[in-house]
C-alpha cells in the first residue's frame, strides 16, 4: 500500500512528454505555420477595382518573408507599393496628356507674378499706386455636385473639366499714405461659367477694411466693413474703383485660368512626390 502511493507520487512529479504530429527529431517551431502577412488596406481596394487578376499571386508572400521587398534603404517595401507606384506611373502620364499648359499663362495688363508653392501674387504699378493680387490653390476646386441625377457617361463623352476659383485678396497701396486699402473677394458659384453676359460681374468684393502697410500680419482690431448689408451705389463704386485698376471681369477669367494651370501642376508634382515616395526613391 505504502509502496504503490509513492510510486504514484513520482509519476506525477514527473513532466508531462510532448506528443510530436512528426518524427522525435524535427523542432517544435518548425511546426507552427507561417504568420499570415496582412495585405494593406488601400492596396487591397487596388487589386479589386482591378478584377482580381493575379491576385492571389499579389497577396501570397514570399516563402521566409512577411511580404516585403529588400531595399538599400532599410525602409519598408510591400507588394502593395509596387502596385500603388504602378498606378500613379499611369496616373501621372494620363494628367501630362491633358495638362493645357506646360508653362504658367500671362496675365494682360502689365501684371507680374510671384509664384512660392500654392500661393501666387500678382503686382501692378500705376501712377503712384501698387496693387496687389493674393491667391492661394488649396481648396480652389468647387465640389462638382449636380441636383438632376446623371445619365451614365458613354466611353467617348468627355468629364468635365475642373476649374480652379480660389478667393483672392486685392491690395492698393499709395505711396504718401500709411494704410492700405484691403478687399477681399470671391467667385460666386452661380456666376462662374456664365457667358455673353457683359453685365453681370463674375466675383464679387465680400469684405473691405484697412490695414497698415508693411505689416504682414493684419489686426483683427481694424474695422472690417461685410458688403452683404452694403448700399448698393457704394458696392457699385468699390467695384468701379477695382476696374479702373485693372481688377475687372477680364481679370477675372484671366486669373481662373492661371490658377486652374497653377493647380494642375501642383497636382502633377504632388503625384511624383508620392510616387518617389512609395518608391523610396
Amino acid at each position: 500500500m505504502l509502496l504503490a502511493r509513492a510510486l504514484r507520487a513520482a509519476a506525477a512529479l514527473r513532466p508531462p512528454t510532448r506528443r510530436l504530429l512528426s518524427s522525435s527529431s524535427a523542432s517544435p517551431r518548425a511546426l507552427l505555420p507561417p504568420p499570415a502577412a496582412a495585405a494593406p488596406p488601400l492596396a487591397r481596394s487596388l487589386w479589386q477595382l482591378g478584377g482580381g487578376g493575379g491576385r492571389t499571386a499579389l497577396l501570397r508572400p514570399r516563402r521566409g518573408s512577411a511580404g516585403g521587398v529588400s531595399c538599400g534603404c532599410g525602409g519598408l517595401h510591400t507588394e502593395g507599393d509596387k502596385a500603388f507606384a504602378q498606378f500613379l506611373t499611369d496616373e501621372i502620364k494620363e494628367e501630362k496628356k491633358i495638362q493645357k499648359h506646360k508653362s504658367l499663362p500671362k496675365v494682360s495688363g502689365g501684371w507680374e507674378l510671384e509664384v512660392h508653392g500654392t500661393e501666387a501674387k500678382l503686382v501692378r504699378k500705376i501712377a503712384g499706386e501698387k496693387i496687389t493680387v493674393t491667391f492661394n490653390i488649396n481648396n480652389s476646386i468647387p465640389p462638382s455636385v449636380d441636383d438632376e441625377p446623371q445619365e451614365e457617361q458613354k466611353p467617348d463623352e468627355q468629364e468635365p473639366e475642373l476649374t480652379s476659383t480660389p478667393n483672392f485678396v486685392v491690395e492698393v497701396i499709395k505711396d504718401d499714405t500709411k494704410q492700405t486699402l484691403v478687399l477681399d473677394c470671391h467667385y460666386p458659384e452661380d456666376e462662374v461659367g456664365h457667358e455673353g453676359e457683359e453685365e453681370s460681374d463674375i466675383f464679387t468684393i465680400r469684405e473691405v477694411s484697412f490695414q497698415p502697410t508693411g505689416e504682414s500680419d493684419w489686426k483683427d482690431t481694424n474695422y472690417t466693413l461685410n458688403t452683404d448689408s452694403l448700399d448698393w451705389a457704394l458696392y457699385d463704386h468699390l467695384m468701379d474703383f477695382l476696374a479702373d485698376r485693372g481688377v475687372d471681369n477680364t481679370f477675372a477669367d484671366e486669373l481662373i485660368e492661371l490658377s486652374t494651370a497653377l493647380e494642375h501642376q501642383e497636382y502633377i508634382k504632388f503625384l511624383e512626390d508620392l510616387k518617389s515616395f512609395v518608391k523610396c526613391q
